[in-house]
């Protein structure tokens, strides 16, 4: 953890550390294809375009993250923008790990280490992700980082299932997370 992330973590519960053999990073356009690959396999996400996903690593990488293994490919990933009319809000769209991964914790200590970042460079407050009822893991997923940075979570429907085209789509839930307290300054 860096010094900015040991002030920002304050009070609150340590931030989740990166597993061994794993290192965060930026995602790049090159990265589109695992991320897209990553997501379809996850059997629970939305999947979206594969050329969507290159357009998320070229034009969001900045509210995004992929954690690499060894060899430097992408493991795990969050993608995230900060909404046009709310500049303090981060909305994470999407949070997967490849199968062969999972059970590392490599979905918190993306989530931590990427919310930090947008917090210190960006300045946002609040994060909101949305996450259908039956999926249980990004529901203990978003419930264990507020509880891990001492936030509360506020949730609503946003999107109720009659919003949606296919039969079956259950709602959309949004989780509302925070405010986080601001990352001190050095010379404040």
């Amino acid at each position: 953890m860096t010094a900015a992330q040991a002030d920002h973590a304050g009070a609150r519960s340590e931030i989740r550390e990166i597993p061994e053999g794993f290192k965060l990073d930026t995602p790049r356009v090159e990265d589109g294809a695992a991320i897209w690959r990553i997501a379809r396999d996850s059997k629970a996400l939305d999947l979206n375009s594969s050329y969507s996903y290159l357009l998320w690593c070229r034009d969001f990488a900045a509210t995004s993250v992929v954690a690499r293994d060894a060899e430097g490919e992408p493991a795990a990933f969050v993608t995230g923008y900060v909404r046009p009319e709310r500049p303090d809000t981060l909305v994470v769209w999407q949070v997967a790990v490849d199968g062969a991964h999972r059970g590392r914790g490599l979905a918190a200590a993306l989530l931590d280490g990427l919310t930090t970042r947008v917090m210190d460079e960006q300045g946002i407050s609040l994060v909101e992700t949305t996450i259908t009822p039956d999926n249980a893991a990004s529901n203990r997923l978003f419930a264990s980082f507020a509880e891990r940075h001492s936030v509360p979570v506020k949730r609503e429907v946003l999107f109720d299932a009659g919003l949606f085209p296919e039969q079956g789509h259950e709602p959309e839930v949004l989780n509302l997370i925070g405010p986080f307290r601001p990352p001190s300054r050095p010379g404040r």
